[in-house]
């Protein structure tokens, strides 16, 4: 089975809630830092709205904060674009007869936008919406939740992510780890290349050339 994150992994999309997080803090007077980021980037969206408010220490409550970020994003997933290499990759595995399924923090609206509008959704028979569950992707829980409901093995299983913290987790559920390039997360390609099994700059690298798939048939 192989588990794909959305944001940076299948997506250009991290850019948006950069974006997104300039403005909110934009228009209190606050600058947008590496701690803030690090502390919102790759979590559920009421633990980002949390974090937000106790750490820039707003009256906002955090319904109003997730509110504020959903008028900002707007229909921004609706204009996202696709990563190189991953429509061609997802159809090869879909050839070979590959079980996929996303596993992801966006937000569900915002994912099936995406999904739809870059017509996605065909090669994946589920998602699993950190969100949803309110669990983490850092921690092993979502990783054996989403092994289990596709009633699979989680050794057997192959999670692709741009986040570090998100492998880590997958590697706890005793996943095999593919860390995927994103120029949002670049500091952390020498840690990403140590740790993960794999490390991909573009799927284009995962793509048979002709003489292999001819081998291969």
């Amino acid at each position: 089975m192989l588990f794909f994150d959305l944001d940076g992994t299948l997506i250009d999309s991290n850019s948006v809630w950069k974006e997104v997080d300039r403005t909110f803090l934009e228009r209190r007077g606050l600058p947008y830092t590496k701690e803030y980021y690090q502390g919102v980037a790759h979590t559920i969206f009421p633990l980002a709205a949390k974090f937000t408010k106790e750490f820039c220490h707003l009256p906002e409550s955090c319904e109003e904060i997730m509110a504020e970020w959903m008028d900002l994003s707007k229909d921004a997933y609706a204009h996202v674009t696709v990563k190189p290499g991953v429509r061609a990759y997802l159809k090869q595995c879909k050839a070979e007869g590959r079980r996929m399924a996303v596993v992801t923090s966006s937000i569900p609206v915002h994912c099936n936008t995406a999904l739809e509008h870059l017509d996605l959704a065909k090669y994946f028979e589920r998602i699993t919406f950190a969100q949803s569950l309110g669990l983490e992707k850092k921690g092993p829980e979502i990783w054996l939740r989403a092994a289990a409901d596709a009633g699979v093995e989680p050794e057997t299983c192959t999670m692709f992510d741009d986040s570090i913290a998100a492998c880590r987790g997958a590697r706890l559920a005793r996943m095999r780890t593919v860390g995927v390039y994103d120029s949002f997360f670049a500091a952390d390609e020498r840690e990403m290349r140590s740790f993960c099994d794999v490390y991909i700059k573009s799927f284009e690298e995962l793509l048979y050339l002709p003489v292999q798939k001819e081998r291969r048939t």
